[in-house]
């Protein structure tokens, strides 16, 4: 049972492509918190292709602003953004330059997908990391990039190259699986998931007790760090051991 000791109204800000984040997200809405969306146009879905991942860039940072703009007008406490390649992009510096225009936009904190991914493989001691992603190689080289920056010994990557942002929804629980155990290894710390439309928490939880080390869905650590950043320290069983035990 989830009984927290401290409320928060969340923004949750994602790409209008995005089907995931919202269920994910409303599974786990605790005692006196609430997710209230703010959807980021997205007229350029595809991303078959490098090039196509540019566009689809391109018109979310275009969009962004407004987004933005419209979710302020309930008065939350807290920005949540649900959505993580742009997070990645140009490593650690462009990952602090993103969450630095939010704030400016918006006058809040933010939790950001690559900030919170960062945070939850700390936390948990980790060193060589095995990484699963919806990206085409282009996507996947500013994930590997962001983490070796930060650190980490990155052991393998494995990108599924869905073909649009709205596609990624539609991966399923076996393939990410699959992809799960193509990047473990005996001495992979942790595993953890990138791209917020992928639906990983439940996988994640599951092949967390069949491995015995830590699977981390990137939704999952983003609410783990929105939670923690606001005060809300309440441990909380069935998702997954950083909820359970950081």
């Amino acid at each position: 049972m989830i009984t927290l000791t401290k409320g928060c109204k969340f923004a949750l800000v994602l790409p209008s492509t995005n089907t995931s984040v919202e269920r994910e997200f409303h599974h786990l809405r605790p005692q006196d918190c609430s997710w209230h969306t703010g959807r980021i146009m997205i007229k350029a879905p595809a991303l078959d292709s490098a090039d196509a991942f540019g566009a689809f860039r391109e018109c979310l940072n275009e969009a962004l602003p407004g987004a933005l703009e419209v979710v302020m007008t309930c008065q939350p406490e807290y920005l949540v953004m649900g959505m993580s390649a742009e997070t990645f992009w140009g490593g650690v510096a462009g990952n602090a330059a993103f969450e630095q225009n939010v704030r400016e936009l918006t006058g809040l904190e933010v939790t950001t997908g690559a900030t919170a991914a960062g945070e939850a493989l700390t936390a948990f001691g980790a060193r060589r990391i095995g990484i699963v992603t919806p990206y085409q190689p282009v996507g996947d080289e500013q994930v590997v990039a962001y983490f070796t920056e930060l650190g980490f010994d990155v052991a393998a990557i494995k990108g599924l190259c869905s073909a649009s942002a709205t596609s990624i929804a539609d991966e399923t629980p076996e393939t990410l699986r699959e992809a799960f155990l193509a990047v473990d290894g005996d001495d992979v710390d942790a595993l953890i998931q990138c791209g917020t439309n992928l639906e990983c928490v439940a996988v994640a939880a599951e092949l967390e007790k069949e491995l015995g080390k830590p699977v981390i869905a990137i939704n999952l650590a983003t609410m783990w760090h929105a939670f923690r950043a606001n005060g809300i320290d309440d441990r909380i069983a069935g998702y997954g051991r950083l909820l359970e035990e950081h």
